[in-house]
């Protein structure tokens, strides 16, 4: 049965996102894990040669199974189809990292799926049949594996998935042969960044067959200190191996930014502070604010926030900062693509003064 299809829903309206908690294992330095399978139908062309006929085959055929994936998950999924979404729509689902780029560049015949949490992601059409994408707060890849693999199972069970016993799980792009998996994790590392040691950490994941990538910006400038780690090869690896490889590497980078953050507060700790409440004065007072201003100064706050210098605002809030942060998300709150930049700053300084007011550290809740 195909899910009914509605444009207002809160995925466009709340600018968090609710499995984006701080209470989570290694919250402190990693603020998600992600995995995503890559799965194609057997005896359907690529998504990228295939017609629009084919194209709405795929469809039907994803939609028959999404009533069991509803089962096996225990959530509730949304259908979202590209073409019937407002460019803003489909400009928010990408920031939050819900749907990409390449899945809205042709929005006809490309669908997601997403949980009522935004936790689980399907993506229809897009560079592969079938992605399929599970998200948890913290370091909890295992958990994110385990979901996405019971989505995987229920389709395997309904459908003919492209396999080959040599090559694994047949994709579009070579690099994802094998078992189609990618693992990610985000990372926050400011004690990296300020002790001037992100350099070696990358250097030393590449080594490792990892990628490392800002997760805001371009290759020569990473805003809010903000990484994506992740694996980059899938043939000869199995499930596991790449999950505990990548683990292993997170859990060592963990130890890096902990050492980092200690290091500056006994090295610099007034000048740490100085510039953690400034930037807390900023966010919390501020009539105009940029993007780059919001994600580089609550890099400050949120390094406060977990070594407890900062007491007045909770780690909750960071969702609502992310997110609120977002031109395509401001403007979708106004209703119009139409504003000037000094009303995109005026807004965002706004949703910013507001998620912080709305998520009370414990001392604020003491004053209180």
């Amino acid at each position: 049965m195909q899910q009914s299809e509605t444009q207002e829903k809160d995925v466009f309206r709340v600018n968090g996102l609710p499995w984006l908690t701080s209470h989570a294992p290694e919250s402190d330095v990693v603020i998600s894990s992600r995995i995503r399978l890559a799965r194609n139908y057997r005896k359907v062309p690529f998504p990228n040669r295939a017609d629009f006929e084919r194209l709405a085959a795929v469809l039907q055929l994803t939609d028959g199974v999404i009533p069991l994936v509803e089962q096996v998950t225990h959530q509730h999924l949304s259908r979202y189809a590209m073409d019937h979404l407002t460019k803003l729509q489909r400009d928010v689902l990408v920031d939050k990292r819900l749907v990409t780029n390449n899945l809205v560049a042709n929005p006809q015949d490309r669908v997601a799926y997403i949980s009522d949490d935004t936790s689980i992601s399907l993506l229809v059409n897009e560079e592969d049949h079938l992605r399929i994408a599970s998200r948890t707060p913290g370091l909890a890849l295992e958990r994110a594996y385990e979901t996405a693999s019971a989505i995987d199972d229920a389709f395997e069970s309904k459908l003919d998935i492209a396999f080959d016993e040599k090559m694994g799980y047949l994709t579009s792009c070579p690099t994802n042969l094998g078992t189609g998996l990618r693992a990610s994790v985000v990372l926050h590392l400011p004690g990296l960044v300020f002790t001037r040691n992100i350099a070696n950490i990358i250097n030393i994941s590449q080594q490792l067959g990892l990628s490392v990538r800002g997760l805001y910006g371009d290759d020569k400038e990473v805003v809010g200190n903000l990484f994506r780690v992740s694996n980059q090869l899938t043939l000869g690896f199995s499930e596991q191996e790449i999950i505990d490889n990548l683990k292993s590497a997170v859990t060592e980078i963990i130890a890096h930014e902990r050492r980092a953050r200690k290091a500056l507060a006994f090295y610099m700790k007034e000048h740490l502070e100085d510039d953690i409440w400034r930037a807390y004065g900023t966010l919390r007072y501020a009539r105009l604010l940029t993007e780059k201003e919001v994600l580089a100064l609550f890099s400050k706050v949120r390094l406060g926030i977990d070594m407890r210098l900062v007491e007045e605002v909770s780690a909750d809030c960071f969702p609502d900062v992310l997110i609120g942060s977002r031109a395509s998300w401001l403007q979708n709150l106004a209703g119009t693509e139409n504003m000037s930049k000094n009303e995109l700053d005026k807004l965002r300084a706004e949703t910013v003064r507001t998620a912080l007011a709305a998520h009370p550290g414990r001392a604020a809740r003491t004053d209180a």
